[in-house]
């Protein structure tokens, strides 16, 4: 059974940029990290059974024309890296006894009773190929936002970003600074700048990321103001009663 950890983007509704707001994604190159792993000789279910029965994880690295490297995996590394989060887009450097080789984590399957990891599907990186990767937002400078002090509330569209970009190009994060940003401004993809090495998997039309919407009222401010009027026309119906004599 395969489970996915990550909950995907619920998208809500745009609203315009007005010009001059500057927004910007850095695009610094991510970092691998290292794992260490042991080679298998044999693929097949019986063999994975035995790997699991050793205490390890069942691994493949695959893609980029290459024969599927076999590997087994600590099962504590591999926890690690999914309940930090992100582990789709992280980089990574298996290390087998001496030869790396990096690759991305694609794909997780778990024990549908324990949830413990029972394999992992990596693909193997080559520079100068094209690789698609989901590369998560961050947001700079919430607190200086004019939007957000007056009230306003970041909805955010896209957490992350699908895009296709050279393995040796893969950023690390897209940053944003909302700075700038008012209510009613938002950060569409042509306004993010330096992203020359990523195509957007998304085609035909400028997506919005994030927006400042207007601010949120709630059903205590509702209800006050509703009880102000109710107070206010008693006291009126009040005073012109009083006035009959």
């Amino acid at each position: 059974m395969l489970k996915i950890l990550e909950k995907p983007d619920k998208p809500r509704p745009p609203a315009p940029l007005e010009a001059g707001f500057c927004c910007f994604m850095e695009l610094k190159m991510a970092d691998f990290e290292l794992i260490e792993a042991s080679a298998r000789s044999r693929a097949g279910k019986g063999v994975a059974r035995a790997t699991r029965r050793e205490g390890k994880v069942p691994a493949v690295i695959y893609g980029a024309r290459q024969e599927p490297s076999l590997i087994a995996l600590d099962p504590r590394t591999v926890m690690k890296e999914l309940k930090r989060g992100g582990w789709r887009s992280r980089l990574y450097e298996i290390d087998v006894a001496g030869t790396k080789t990096r690759a991305l984590m694609r794909d997780v399957s778990f024990h549908p009773v324990t949830d413990q990891p029972e394999h992992v599907d990596f693909q193997r990186l080559v520079a100068g190929e094209p690789v698609k990767v989901a590369v998560a937002v961050h947001f700079l400078n919430e607190a200086t936002s004019p939007g957000l002090k007056r009230g306003g509330v970041l909805n955010v569209v896209r957490h992350k970003v699908e895009v296709v970009v050279d393995a040796d190009h893969i950023p690390e994060k897209f940053e944003i600074d909302l700075g700038k940003l008012d209510i009613n401004d938002n950060v569409r993809w042509h306004d993010l700048q330096g992203a020359e090495n990523c195509k957007p998997v998304i085609t035909g039309r400028d997506f919005v990321i994030a927006t400042i919407a207007p601010p949120l009222v709630s059903a205590e401010q509702l209800a006050a103001e509703a009880a102000a009027a109710a107070a206010a026309a008693a006291a009126k119906g009040g005073a012109k009663k009083g006035g009959k004599k």
